[in-house]
């Protein structure tokens, strides 16, 4: 049966593909992939011949209804991005939806995506987390910080490391600078770093240490405010009645 394949690709070392993908990625029809040439290194790698197509932010509003029409039609296609599991912070999900609207099977397989590493090297509370992905870069970021400023979860975030310092400045002034976090970056790659601490050391740090590489940030949950005591029905008193 024809269907739509969401398949994550690696988001460093190439080594991190799954056997599975790489002989979905054979069989399909055609590839949707995000930049074409990014994913053409990663095909040949693996001697992958399938007919690529491009289908990134800029397309994708246009090219959704040819593309589902095209599975209805018989064709088998997977979806893949740059790096990562598709419509994490990427293209995939009008199409995803599109499909399931329109009765199409749509299976993802399991593979990589930053953040899940990040959030686990991080030391921080993992059992219960909270994933922002990007901010946005200018209308709606104070207040959408501010709405998390008492979130109890673990909050992750991804950053461009342009924007990795003024973000950091912004978590401070938000969470207060003695909030627990971590920077990882270029994840599974060579140069792969995690640094732990506050906001205010990890400001300090980048402040020194220029940050290449893409980036994970992971913030603590807000602590639990002390709880109130209970004030007694009635009032005590030194005097016995």
């Amino acid at each position: 049966m024809s269907k739509l394949y969401v398949v994550p690709t690696p988001v460093g070392n190439l080594e991190d593909m799954t056997f599975r993908a790489i002989n979905v990625l054979r069989e399909v029809d055609c590839i949707l992939a995000e930049d074409t040439r990014t994913s053409g290194i990663l095909l040949k790698h693996y001697d992958i011949r399938t007919r690529m197509q491009s289908h990134h932010k800029f397309n994708e509003h246009q090219t959704v209804e040819g593309i589902v029409s095209r599975i209805e039609g018989g064709e088998t296609i997977a979806l893949i991005s740059d790096a990562g599991t598709p419509a994490i912070s990427d293209p995939g999900f009008l199409l995803v939806r599109e499909c399931r609207r329109r009765g199409i099977p749509v299976e993802c397989l399991p593979g990589a995506t930053a953040f899940v590493p990040a959030l686990v090297a991080s030391g921080l509370p993992n059992e219960k987390f909270c994933f922002e992905g990007f901010l946005p870069q200018k209308k709606g970021r104070a207040t959408r910080l501010a709405q998390l400023a008492d979130e109890p979860r673990t909050i992750i975030f991804y950053e461009s490391p342009f924007r990795l310092l003024k973000t950091l400045v912004q978590f401070k002034e938000t969470f207060g600078g003695e909030r627990d976090a971590s920077v990882s970056r270029e994840i599974s790659k060579i140069h792969e770093e995690t640094v732990r601490g506050t906001l205010d050391e990890l400001i300090a740090h980048f402040t020194e240490h220029e940050p290449k590489g893409e980036i994970v940030i992971v913030v603590a949950g807000a602590p639990e405010k002390p709880k109130e005591k209970k004030r007694d029905k009635y009032p005590k008193s030194d005097t016995q009645l």
